[in-house]
């Protein structure tokens, strides 16, 4: 059985789809999923949603490209990491792809993040996009290593992977590894430890292959770890074992 360790399953798009999504990924072996949070306006009820479903995690966290709404306090992502079906902080990290100009926000924000995951002692769930040395540098400087984390949907060099994996993270591959010009990705998905690699969708988005440019959704992560089992030439059965065993052994405070 898989995990999609990165969805966002409240999100507008699957609108009353829930029941129809979870049969899927029954269907297709994948047997959990952990949806990031994005806002903290939209937190509760994707809890809720979350709350319904034994085989379903989240994550409690305010992405970087979101300047406008709520901009949490660590004792606010505390608040909410009580409960025991949040079992990450994040999505949090730098974005300074989407967004310019003066982004020390998005820093202060992501040292919170970091702030609190210390606190109550779980991992974190990292973005970053053309930010990765500052992304590094603050985790560094925050001393995140102290609970690790993962970094979802990889896309950087191998100086970073490594950088990442020196500080105790995980690295996840999402559907870009399927994209036939992801060259340097795939290599990337050859060699990164197999007790450090998880897999995900980040439905809606990043469809892999065969579903590219449709809407993506958790039972398509059979995909991802299809196309990663093949290029370490290694049984499914394998890939599949080693990335729930890493998704259960980094979420510790996810339970089935």
């Amino acid at each position: 059985m898989l995990v999609d360790s990165h969805c966002h399953l409240d999100f507008p798009d699957y609108a009353n789809e829930q029941p129809r999504l979870l049969a899927a990924m029954a269907e297709n072996g994948v047997g959990w999923a952990l949806c990031a949070g994005v806002t903290l306006e939209r937190f509760p009820a994707m809890l809720a949603m979350v709350e319904a479903h034994d085989n379903l995690f989240a994550g409690v966290g305010v992405h970087p490209d979101h300047q406008e709404g709520c901009d949490p306090t660590v004792n606010e992502l505390l608040s909410l990491a009580t409960h025991p079906k949040v079992v990450a902080i994040g999505e949090t990290g730098l974005d300074y792809y989407r967004l310019t100009g003066d982004l020390e926000w998005q820093r202060d924000r992501f040292r919170r993040h970091i702030h609190a995951a210390k606190d109550c002692g779980k991992p974190l769930i990292i973005h970053t996009r053309s930010s990765t040395e500052d992304t590094i540098k603050i985790l560094r400087e925050e001393g995140a290593d102290s609970v690790g984390g993962v970094f979802h949907c990889f896309t950087e060099s191998a100086k970073v992977a490594q950088q990442a994996l020196d500080l105790g993270f995980y690295i996840s591959f999402s559907g870009i590894v399927t994209f036939k010009n992801a060259v340097a990705l795939k290599e990337m998905a050859r060699v990164i430890p197999l007790d450090r690699l998880l897999v995900e969708t980040d439905s809606p988005y990043l469809a892999p292959v065969p579903h590219r440019g449709k809407r993506n959704e958790p039972a398509y992560v059979r995909h991802v770890a299809e196309e990663i089992a093949k290029l370490r030439e290694i049984e499914y059965s394998a890939l599949a074992q080693a990335t729930t065993r890493n998704f259960f052994g980094l979420f510790k405070d996810a339970h089935t």
